[in-house]
């Protein structure tokens, strides 16, 4: 009874530390670029370095890039600094394609409850 005990919070000591850190629990960019159909209207977490960051009245966008690659997330959220470490949740959406050529974005969760 006493190794099922600690067994049992070990575990839950582990999951609290997975759920922690972001780094764990993000998609790399990479995968989602590598395999764009597989992510498609998916609801994915990234997380990474902030870029660059853009507005022009109605669109604004920033771009993260981690370890893998790069992607650009569109956001009605205010924009983060550049150099920023951040983590974003938000469904993978294709932007345009054109030939071979293709852009992915990831629009991010307003958080706005409907």
């Amino acid at each position: 009874m006493k190794k099922t005990a600690k067994c049992l919070i070990v575990l839950v000591t582990m999951l609290l530390f997975l759920a922690g850190c972001d780094s764990f629990l993000s998609t790399p960019i990479g995968k989602i670029l590598e395999n764009p159909r597989k992510y498609a209207d998916r609801s994915v977490t990234i997380s990474g370095e902030v870029t660059e960051v853009f507005s022009l009245m109605v669109v604004r966008y920033f771009v993260i890039k981690d370890k893998t690659g790069q992607i650009a997330v569109v956001t009605d959220k205010p924009l983060p600094r550049k150099g920023t470490e951040i983590t974003v949740h938000g469904m993978v959406k294709e932007a345009f394609s054109m030939g071979d050529q293709q852009l992915l974005v990831l629009v991010e969760d307003s958080g706005k409850k409907e």
